[in-house]
């Protein structure tokens, strides 16, 4: 093995005595790592002594990497699983020769295989084994791997038996369930899968239990990619491990149960939003994950254009009214409530928010989390923060027609009301509140600005480059013909960024209805949301795919993104 040659080597070159090798390779055997770092570490040898010692044995040339700008197009060129096989690092290619940095290089067998993978000619240059494993964490995302070899630490080999999870679930014993959720390898698993998904920038985490797979998925960026599957007789093990630490009840399978999860990686606090529901073969679980430290809550940022900005400023700055924004669920709704509060979060201003669930706290902000077991829903809550002299009221989502009166008569009388609704768009959200119950001369009179918002994917800035469309695409998306000759599209070819997907970020496309003089009139004349779209149009609203179009000329998204997400 390469960690007792380098030793022994080291012993007859006199740079190490054998006393200090035995304790080195006894602590090796007993905690794991590698030889050259435990030297290191115990202070026997100097880390440049031994990177000149393995250079001169092996007559190749020696190599500082954390000095080597190493450029992302060679990182590719080896993939990850291969890199930390062999524990080696592509450095620089010049024509058809790689340059490789290894610890060992009469590796021959790596050498081999690296040729034969990448089509190059190999050079070898030494570099220690610590240098190697911080550019490895550095510039290849390592993360997957240490899943994977905490599942290959598991005895995955073991038959299990596929049943409906209704026949299995009564036999499950709670005290064995109990000690098998505090095993290592579980805790280990379960702490991988969460700080994989925050350094991923995942939002949700699913984990699913079918009949012959168990998988885990992320949604990174919008959509949902699977990552790996634990072995199927984790499945019960896994689920009760999150219960447990959502302080949920794992005894209770049947029901579907919410909780939270606080955690702290890395001085960050995260919370996350935990909720099982029972499925035919077990439990699925979803945890949304709510990083304050990622929160950006700047209007600037994201992806405002100016005039709906101002029209957003100047209808949160008026003494009352209601100002609604509207979007399927994880289109960043919330998000836009929270940055529109901080712009008027002042002392002068007393805010209370009505919300289900509280997802991120805000200092100065009075938020209430709904509890409909005992009676306290958003009806509720309203009725109880009219009696506490706010100026300005945020209700989480109006559901109903109690919650919608009671919100349209706080607007009416002197307060600011922020909510939320599920249309379509913003001119169909005026129909919405009508067929709820709410008469058209209270809609007219209390709603000040509809915003409908959606979210789309921020090409890569790393591997982003021009795309050749046809103009006769971009003229069928609603770009003027004359225009469309001019406009120039990118996308991402994919990149370790953005892991190979092109896309890195989301930035969101908004619709702003200013509910003027004219909106007004046709609402109390009954007018369809087709004759209010036009005539806000015509006033100047953008419509989403208005919106989403000069993202794309700006060169911020791509045409998949805007067909996924907008109608024409």
């Amino acid at each position: 093995m390469i960690i007792s040659k380098i030793g022994r080597m080291l012993v007859e070159a006199k740079l190490l005595t054998e006393d200090q090798l035995e304790k080195s390779l006894a602590l090796q055997q007993k905690e794991g790592g590698r030889i050259g770092s435990i030297l290191v570490k115990f202070g026997y040898i100097q880390e440049q002594t031994l990177l000149q010692f393995l250079s001169k044995q092996y007559g190749v040339q020696s190599i500082d990497l954390s000095k080597v700008e190493i450029d992302s197009s060679v990182i590719k060129l080896i993939h990850t699983e291969v890199v930390q096989k062999y524990n080696v690092i592509p450095v620089r290619r010049i024509g058809a020769v790689l340059t490789i940095a290894m610890m060992d290089p009469t590796n021959i067998f790596a050498i081999d295989d690296i040729k034969f993978m990448t089509g190059y000619d190999i050079e070898v240059v030494v570099a220690t084994e610590s240098a190697i494993m911080a550019t490895m964490s550095k510039l290849y995302d390592t993360s997957s791997m240490n899943l994977q070899q905490v599942l290959k630490s598991m005895d995955a080999g073991e038959e299990s038996v596929d049943i409906v999870e209704a026949d299995t679930e009564e036999q499950v014993d709670l005290r064995e369930l109990k000690e098998a959720v505090e095993e290592a390898p579980v805790v280990k698993l379960v702490n991988l899968i969460l700080s994989d998904a925050i350094k991923k920038g995942a939002s949700d985490i699913h984990i699913e239990a079918y009949e012959k797979k168990f998988r885990v998925r992320y949604r990174i960026d919008g959509i949902l990619y699977e990552v790996m599957n634990p072995p199927m007789k984790l499945r019960a093990a896994l689920t009760s491990r999150l219960k447990i630490m959502a302080e949920l009840d794992i005894a209770e399978r049947r029901l579907p149960q919410d909780g939270r999860i606080k955690l702290k990686i890395k001085n960050r606090e995260i919370d996350l939003r935990v909720s099982t529901l029972p499925c035919l073969f077990g439990e699925k679980v979803v945890m949304r994950i709510l990083d304050k430290g990622a929160l950006s809550l700047d209007l600037k940022k994201m992806g405002w254009e100016q005039k709906a900005l101002d029209d957003l400023m100047k209808a949160i700055r008026s003494p009352f009214g209601m100002v609604l924004v509207t979007g399927p669920t994880g289109s960043g709704k919330s998000t836009t409530l929270y940055a529109a509060l901080q712009q008027i979060n002042e002392v002068g201003v007393n805010i209370m928010t009505a919300e289900d669930p509280v997802e991120y706290n805000l200092f100065g902000v009075n938020q209430v989390q709904m509890k409909e077991e005992i009676g306290l829903n958003f009806a509720a809550a309203l009725r109880s923060f009219l009696r506490q002299d706010p100026d300005v009221v945020l209700v989480g989502e109006i559901r109903d027609y109690e919650t919608a009166e009671i919100a349209v008569k706080a607007a009416l009388t002197g307060h600011l009301v922020l909510s939320t609704l599920h249309t379509n768009d913003a001119p169909s959200t005026v129909t919405r509140l009508l067929n709820m119950g709410i008469e058209p001369f209270l809609v007219a009179s209390s709603v000040i600005l509809i915003i409908a918002q959606r979210l789309v994917r921020r090409i890569c800035q790393d591997c982003k480059e021009e795309e050749k469309v046809s103009p006769a695409i971009l003229v069928d998306l609603g770009i003027p013909t004359q225009e469309a000759e001019s406009v120039v599209t990118y996308k991402g070819k994919g990149c370790t960024t953005c892991n190979n997907t092109g896309y890195k970020g989301r930035v969101a496309l908004y619709e702003v209805m200013l509910v003027d003089d004219d909106v007004k009139a046709l609402i109390l004349e009954g007018a369809s949301a087709t004759e209010i779209k036009k005539k806000a149009v015509a006033s100047g609203m953008k419509t989403l795919r208005m919106s989403g179009l000069t993202k794309l000329k700006d060169g911020v998204t791509t045409i998949e993104e805007i067909l996924r997400s907008t109608f024409g």
